[in-house]
């Protein structure tokens, strides 16, 4: 899974971290640990950076979706 964070400039690299980890589904605390920060940094960082506005875009090629079957790919090759 590859994630696209839209609007990213607009963020601290904190902000950046954080919303990643965030946005792949990781908890307060979880992300807390990992960046070394207490769970209300966290959430005040989170919260921060939605107010600044920022969009994610999840890239998922088809496959791993398995949406595509052998006879499927053969059609998209013609």
């Amino acid at each position: 899974m590859q994630i696209e964070i839209r609007g990213v400039e607009k963020l601290s690299l904190r902000e950046r971290q954080v919303v990643a980890l965030k946005e792949m589904g990781y908890s307060n605390e979880r992300v807390a640990r990992r960046l070394g920060l207490s769970a209300s940094t966290v959430a005040t960082l989170f919260n921060r950076a939605r107010n600044k506005g920022y969009q994610v875009v999840i890239v998922l090629p088809g496959d791993a979706l398995n949406l595509f079957g052998p006879d499927d790919e053969e059609e998209q090759e013609k």
